[in-house]
Formats: structure tokens, C-alpha cells, sequence
């Protein structure tokens, strides 16, 4: 409960450098996994207690099925910090467009999301395995999908190198989350704030030699054939910040070239692409969800928040398709309960 007050209220969050922020996270992750068990085990116990009630015995079984229970809680939050926000799944997803450029069929684009880095400081293992893997796969492409840091670009820093790593033939192209602006931290002045993201500019378009799109579009052609693939800052829905524009980065959204919309929050799709006769945008990539970083058999509480939080979604005449990536990071809590680490590989077919 000490440790819980000096996280809470003694430590500056917004003011204190990420080592800061890592200290908070882990000595709130620790309270959580204590007390989430112990709560587990009170419940449970409360429906043995009942029959005390009538002045009969409490149902011993029950206690221990919640000892049980609590156990088991407990184990699966520290092993979901330990090992499973580690285990990275390749997840192969086939998407059908139509209209899509016959040199384009078979076309494959890797993309992953929500990275977090400042979450690991400087060690640089994760990301260098997340870097190898993805190098290691069959594609075309790469994207990123958005918040590569917690609050600061200095979080980057030490990861600039195995991220440099990163290749694939037409490149790699990436887009900023609600993360990446600084809106996360207190700055002295407004300077302070614009270095910030200036700085995360370079790094990604000089230093790792990727492709930032800020509200524009590159264009990835096949011999005569091409498709566009549209980049917006971040729009989503409150309290998050609307940096982007998709009128900006695309003018025309309802001419007939193939287009691949990168948007870090899929509130966007949901609220502005889905349904739409205005914009002829087959494909949508998103992150920002993380799955809330908890996943049993196929459900997600992201669901109460987000009913786009996770995998393929199409809307009601399938013109307009989305995918959710839940994300490669951690922020927040250092843990996945279940809702593995994801790299997506999108194989682009033309339709039949």
C-alpha cells in the first residue's frame, strides 16, 4: 500500500523522465497482481461463507477452489510479463480487393504496430528480435501503424539502431499514434514540445530510414501498375487529439486507384470510412487498441471500448475492410494476458 501511495501520488508522471514512468508501471503492475488475486480468492470464498448464513457449515471446496483461483491469477499476470509479452505470433491474413492490379495479386505487406519502446529502456533484445523476425518473413512492405513511444522521443533513442535493421523491397512506411506528439508529458515551454516531435521526424525519416507519412500519400507501383498507400496522423475519438487529415493526404478518396488507408486508431474507420459512398478506400490498417493487453478464447474487454479492437472487420457491403493490429508493445501495464505480441503478414488477391 506504501509502494501504491508513492506510485500514485509522490512520483511525477508527466513531469519525470521514462525512468520514471518504468518505476510507476512495475510498482503498479505489483499491487495489481497482489490484490486482483487476493479479490479473486474473497469472492469465491464469500459463496462458501453463505451457508453460515442459515448456521450451517461454509462450503470448504469452495475456499479452496479460490485459493486455487487466486494462485492461478496471480501466476498468469507474472507470466504474461515475463514470457508471454515476448512470444510474438505471425499472424497471415489474405484480403481481397476489388479492382486490385493483377501485378499487385499475391502482393504482401507486413504490419506491425503500438510499439512502445520506452517501455523497455535501453535494452535493446526485444526490438532486435522483433526487427529479425520481421526481416525474416516473405513480403513486399513493411508499415507500422503508430506509437513507437510512450511520451518522449529521447525513449527512441537507444532503439534507433536494430530499428535502422528494419528492410523489405519498396521500403518501409510508418505513421505517428496518439503517443508520438509529446501530449503525454508536461513541457516547459512550447518549444520544448515542437523539438519533440521534429526530433521524432528525423529519427524515423533520416536516422532508421523509414517512410513517415504525415498526411500524404506514397505510391508503390508494379510495371505499369500501382496502388496507393495513404498515411494520416492520428485521428480518433476523444480524448485522444486529431493531428490528421485524410482530405490532406489523399484529395480524391472516390477515384478508382486501389487505396491502402494507414490510420493509428480504427474509431477513424469506424466513424468516417465504413459505409462511406465518398471514399473508395478498400483497405484500412489500425493499432492503438493492444487488445487492452487481455485476450481468453477470443474476447477482449477492448470490446466495450472499441468494436474494432482486433483482427479483420468488414462493413455491410464489404467495400470497406479494416484490420486491427493488437500490437507488438506494452504501455501502461508491462504485461499480456493472453493478447500476444502480433507482426501481420496481409497477402493482397484480386477478386474472383
Amino acid at each position: 500500500m506504501y509502494l501504491l501511495v508513492i506510485a500514485g501520488v509522490a512520483l511525477p508522471r508527466r513531469s519525470g523522465g521514462n525512468g520514471t514512468l518504468l518505476w510507476v508501471m512495475w510498482i503498479l503492475y505489483t499491487f495489481s497482481t497482489v490484490y486482483v488475486s487476493k479479490i479473486v480468492f474473497v469472492l469465491i470464498d464469500m459463496l462458501a461463507s453463505i451457508p453460515c448464513i442459515l448456521h450451517r457449515h461454509r462450503i470448504k471446496f469452495l475456499s479452496a477452489v479460490g485459493v486455487v483461483a487466486a494462485v492461478a491469477t496471480f501466476a498468469s499476470m507474472w507470466w504474461g510479463a515475463f514470457v508471454n509479452r515476448y512470444d510474438v505470433d505471425v499472424r497471415e491474413v489474405t484480403v481481397e480487393i476489388p479492382g486490385l492490379p493483377k501485378a499487385f495479386d499475391g502482393y504482401r505487406i507486413v504490419q506491425f504496430s503500438d510499439f512502445h519502446v520506452g517501455t523497455y529502456g535501453n535494452d535493446t533484445t526485444y526490438v532486435a528480435k522483433v526487427v529479425d523476425c520481421i526481416n525474416g518473413l516473405d513480403k513486399d512492405l513493411v508499415v507500422f501503424t503508430g506509437d513507437i513511444v510512450n511520451a518522449r522521443t529521447s525513449e527512441l533513442l537507444p532503439h534507433v539502431s536494430p530499428l535502422s535493421r528494419l528492410t523489405a523491397p519498396d521500403g518501409v512506411l510508418s505513421i505517428l499514434g496518439n503517443h508520438d506528439y509529446g501530449d503525454y508529458s508536461a513541457w516547459p515551454d512550447i518549444s520544448a514540445k515542437e523539438e519533440n516531435i521534429k526530433q521524432m521526424h528525423n529519427l524515423q525519416n533520416e536516422k532508421m530510414r523509414w517512410r513517415l507519412l504525415l498526411n500524404e500519400t506514397a505510391t508503390v507501383h508494379r510495371g505499369n501498375d500501382s496502388i496507393a498507400i495513404i498515411g494520416v496522423e492520428n485521428i480518433g475519438d476523444p480524448p485522444f487529439n486529431i493531428y490528421g487529415s485524410l482530405p490532406k493526404a489523399y484529395t480524391a478518396t472516390g477515384d478508382s486507384v486501389v487505396k491502402i488507408l494507414l490510420t493509428h486508431n480504427p474509431a477513424h474507420w469506424v466513424d468516417s470510412i465504413a459505409d462511406s459512398p465518398r471514399h473508395n478506400i478498400a483497405l484500412s490498417l489500425s493499432g492503438h487498441t493492444h487488445a487492452m493487453q487481455m485476450e481468453v478464447a477470443g474476447w477482449s474487454p477492448a470490446v466495450f471500448r472499441y468494436p474494432t479492437w482486433g483482427g479483420l472487420y468488414s462493413d455491410k457491403d464489404g467495400s470497406h475492410k479494416l484490420y486491427v493490429n493488437i500490437g507488438i508493445g506494452t504501455v501502461g501495464f508491462p504485461a499480456r494476458i493472453g493478447a500476444t505480441p502480433e507482426i501481420t503478414i496481409i497477402t493482397l488477391k484480386c477478386t474472383k
